[in-house]
């Protein structure tokens, strides 16, 4: 796939909705449902919240990770179904640790890529139930290249800047981000956008998740800054075009990859 040629506009959404915390089968029945909505409006690609299927329910996380594989097995026949690309993160069990692990699913049902969180949230002692992963992800699929950040990794511009420069067109976090903070999230998906003249497409959830309010705010955002489109804060089907030429055509407007500087910063 590594030769498949991007296509000139591609249609993009996000689903944000309250998670069930703990209910696996509610939340693949929520977003089953959606996918007709979304197919029939020409969605090629779809991105979903953070933790999707189960929220963040620490005590049961063994328990939500051993339902993954029914998960990604969904995913891939939603993917064919529907003629998607569907990104979203799941609790991922491996070798005794268990990861916050965004998944890339083509329109094909193959898994293309995944990506394991590498910014634990400390704050709310994520970092003491997941493990790190160190991996960046840029893959290849039927909409383009496209990375992936979950949540917490937004406020490190050091990660979206190295997926930039490992091809990425699309950068699509999943993420369920606070109300508190959601001026933040609105800020920084569009910092992202601008500094790397690509498109962001950010799915947050909605709703309660424990004791936090979940923000919304999902958005589109283009390579310019622009808002394409952008949800409110409540459960939202988020869908617009995306005209891919912008990317190049911002690039050579104003040519900041070859303007860089990387042995001033100390870094390739």
């Amino acid at each position: 796939m590594s030769g498949m040629a991007t296509p000139n506009t591609i249609v993009a959404g996000c689903y944000q909705f309250r998670i069930d915390s703990g209910e696996v089968e509610a939340n693949l029945c929520r977003v089953e449902q959606s996918l007709p909505w979304f197919q029939e409006r020409g969605c090629q690609l779809l991105v979903l919240p953070e933790m999707w299927p189960c929220g963040f329910v620490y005590r049961q996380l063994p328990d939500m990770a051993g339902r993954t594989s029914q998960v990604l097995g969904a995913m891939r026949l939603w993917a064919v179904q529907h003629g998607m690309v569907l990104v979203g993160s799941l609790p991922e069990a491996a070798e005794d640790v268990i990861y916050n692990t965004a998944y890339v699913v083509d329109t094909n049902g193959e898994i293309v890529g995944s990506y394991r969180k590498m910014h634990l949230f400390s704050l709310h002692g994520e970092d003491r139930h997941f493990g790190r992963g160190t991996q960046p992800l840029v893959c290849n699929t039927r909409v383009g290249r496209v990375g992936v950040m979950v949540c917490y990794d937004l406020r490190f511009p050091e990660l979206a800047r190295r997926l930039a420069l490992d091809g990425a067109e699309l950068l699509c976090i999943s993420a369920q981000w606070p109300t508190a903070r959601i001026e933040h999230w609105s800020i920084l998906l569009r910092a992202r956008a601008i500094e790397n003249q690509l498109f962001v497409i950010g799915c947050n959830g909605s709703g309660k998740e424990g004791r936090l309010t979940i923000g919304g705010k999902s958005a589109l955002i283009s390579p310019f800054g622009n808002t394409v489109a952008e949800a409110g804060s409540g459960e939202e089907r988020l869908i617009a075009p995306l005209n891919m030429h912008e990317m190049a055509d911002f690039r050579k407007l104003i040519p900041c990859f070859a303007d860089r500087l990387p042995g001033g910063y100390g870094i390739s």
